[in-house]
């Protein structure tokens, strides 16, 4: 039996040294190659991956992304430089031409010497209420006692006196009103009697001038009433002695008249006219 096993266990020895040695083989196969790899590696340290080989290149490639921006940027300067230069040209011939052409001569403005408004602003309030109406410049304190009689329903009520100032407001708003009107149909400030100095022609054709009652309405409401026709707003309507005046819905009239209306003086002038004439002459 041990001569039978003899040669089989030789065999299998035989087997298991040659199996051995192919390991071995392989193993030392895989070590020269190993090796190999890491000499080479060690040679061209560009091929290792995440090697200084591989940051150069990173570098260059970002370098020459770099470079071609900067020279994109470099040409769109360029370009805008070369547009600013010709704008400049251009402004330069347009500013040569507009000094050759020959020079219009400046109007100088005149002086102006009318009423601006400007301090009307300030002057045209009483006691903090701004007042819708400005005197003209005409205007002039009357030489004539004028006076307004009021009636209501055939009653007698006393006797106004507006002989003593250029002008009188009629409203509503007795803060300010000179004369009161205290209907409910009548405005704030209703309306306007004022003495304006005017030119009129005399008998002989020669010019003079005199102080004359107007009545103006201020844009009431209910309207202004002359001799019961009913006036326009914001326009002077020249009164005479004996015209009657009413005001919105208000019952009352009042009448004009002063103090000499006894006499017949219709188209007769004052000798307080001619005095206002001869005052006027030596202003002027």
């Amino acid at each position: 039996q041990e001569r039978e096993e003899r040669p089989h266990r030789g065999n299998e020895e035989r087997k298991q040294r040659s199996s051995s040695e192919q390991e071995h083989r392989r193993d030392r196969s895989d070590d020269r190659e190993r090796h190999r790899e890491h000499s080479d590696r060690r040679k061209n340290p560009s091929e290792r991956p995440g090697g200084r080989g591989h940051e150069r290149d990173r570098d260059a490639q970002n370098m020459h992304e770099q470079q071609v921006e900067r020279e994109f940027y470099n040409e769109r300067r360029r370009e805008h430089r070369e547009k600013n230069e010709a704008s400049g040209v251009n402004q330069n011939l347009e500013l040569r031409q507009a000094e050759n052409k020959p020079k219009e001569p400046v109007k100088k403005e005149k002086p102006s010497f009318e009423l601006s408004g400007a301090l009307l602003e300030d002057t045209n309030t009483f006691r903090g209420v701004v007042i819708k109406y400005s005197e003209p410049p005409e205007a002039r304190i009357p030489k004539t006692r004028w006076r307004l009689y009021p009636f209501k329903n055939d009653e007698f009520l006393p006797v106004m006196y507006i002989h003593r100032q250029s002008a009188y407001l009629l409203g509503r708003h007795r803060r300010i009103a000179d004369i009161p009107i205290d209907h409910p149909s009548c405005s704030k400030q209703h309306a306007v009697f004022q003495y304006r100095l005017v030119e009129y022609t005399r008998a002989d054709g020669s010019v003079g001038r005199r102080v004359r009652p107007y009545i103006i309405d201020l844009g009431s409401g209910n309207g202004t009433f002359l001799n019961n026709q009913r006036i326009e707003p914001q326009r002077y309507y020249e009164l005479k002695e004996k015209d009657v005046l009413k005001f919105g819905f208000s019952s009352r009239e009042y009448v004009l008249l002063h103090e000499s209306s006894d006499k017949s003086e219709a188209n007769t002038k004052d000798d307080d006219d001619e005095e206002e004439e001869k005052e006027q002459e030596s202003d002027s």
